[in-house]
């Protein structure tokens, strides 16, 4: 059994049907249904009793240990963060509450259970820490991508809030022994993404000829990860990662968002052509964002040299699978944006406390 936060939102739920596609292990999901938390992204495992729902926050000190308590898993896998870079600027107090406070809650359980473990139990426990590559800051276009070493420069509410859960995740590990995995990801892509996000915001507002909105001059560059690929890599460090370790994961796919802006216009293009022209000409450029970092970049060397993992996903293989899957799921599109997703959690599922 492991615990996974966050596990309904984007890369928690992906995670979560990944595993339980290559694994009979069960799950308890701990998600709190934030407005980016959507349980239809895990519909294929109602009544699949290797998933275990809980709603409730990871800052809920009562709730979290009683899970421990009662399910005694073996890991931990910590996804549950508030994670969007705009709404950090407007509204920092959540970020701060959710990855820094409730992020200090998780270790204090997790850690109390650990201490009263004994023997085999005890030694195969980890706790796994999904961080960002934001935490380092922004790179020249000169400049070496990160890597473990990189020193951080947090230069967002949500990426400061991101680095504060990083260190207390290396805190407990160094001052108690406790053991920690630390994970630093770049821009994840794929199925079921909020579309408050570049790419499927982009796709949402192409169909809907809106405007494509493009911050600055569109040259800011991030290094894209397929969701599935870090999936992958977190099953990976969970089993062979060192205790105390971190390990960057990137798709070696840098590309900036102009880029990634006309790639989409040229697929739908290419799979839904509409008659008043091609969807680049619904590209806009707009006010650059408050302290918008200039380029982010992974090196992956340490988790393909020390693990075995790399990725399998090319940017164009990626991109081709997220955009078909946007085209091939308009009822989860259009359910995200009314919020009748929330409408169908409610009825599926009561009150929430526990399902599954």
């Amino acid at each position: 059994m492991i615990l996974v936060t966050g596990g309904a939102g984007f890369i928690g739920s992906n995670f979560i049907l990944d595993w339980l596609s290559a694994s009979d292990e069960p799950v308890v999901n701990l998600d709190a249904l934030t407005y980016a938390g959507n349980l239809q992204n895990l519909e294929s495992l109602k009544g699949d009793q290797r998933h275990i729902f809980v709603h409730g926050n990871i800052g809920d000190a009562d709730l979290v240990a009683s899970l421990f308590a009662r399910y005694r898993p073996r890991a931990v896998v910590h996804f549950a963060a508030e994670s969007h870079v705009d709404r950090s600027i407007f509204g920092p107090d959540a970020f701060f509450k959710t990855n820094v406070m409730g992020t200090l809650n998780l270790l204090e359980c997790a850690k109390a259970f650990w201490d009263q473990t004994r023997g085999e139990e005890k030694e195969r426990f980890r706790f796994l820490h999904v961080s960002t590559d934001e935490v380092y800051g922004s790179l020249r276009f000169d400049e070496a991508p990160f890597t473990e070493e990189t020193p951080y420069r947090p230069n967002s509410p949500y990426s400061a809030s991101k680095a504060s859960s990083d260190h207390a995740v290396r805190a407990w590990f160094h001052t108690y022994g406790f053991p920690v995995l630390t994970t630093n990801c770049s821009n994840n892509y794929g199925p079921y993404q909020f579309p408050e996000k570049l790419i499927p915001l982009v796709i949402h507002n192409a169909l809907s000829r809106l405007p494509l909105p493009i911050y600055g001059d569109g040259l800011n560059i991030r290094d894209w990860l397929y969701v599935k690929d870090h999936c992958e890599a977190i099953r990976t460090v969970l089993q062979k990662g060192t205790p105390g370790e971190t390990y960057n994961i990137g798709g070696r796919n840098e590309r900036n968002n102009l880029t990634i802006v006309q790639t989409i216009c040229g697929l739908l293009d290419e799979w839904v052509p509409h008659e008043a022209g091609p969807y680049a000409n619904l590209i806009e450029f707009v006010k650059d964002r408050p302290g918008h970092d200039r380029r982010y970049a992974i090196d992956a060397t340490k988790i393909r040299t020390q693990l075995g993992w790399e990725p399998k996903e090319s940017f164009e293989t990626g991109i081709r699978k997220t955009v078909r899957w946007y085209l091939d799921h308009p009822e989860w599109v259009q359910g995200v944006l009314t919020g009748a997703y929330r409408e169908w959690t409610a009825k599926q599922y009561g009150s929430l406390r526990v399902a599954g």
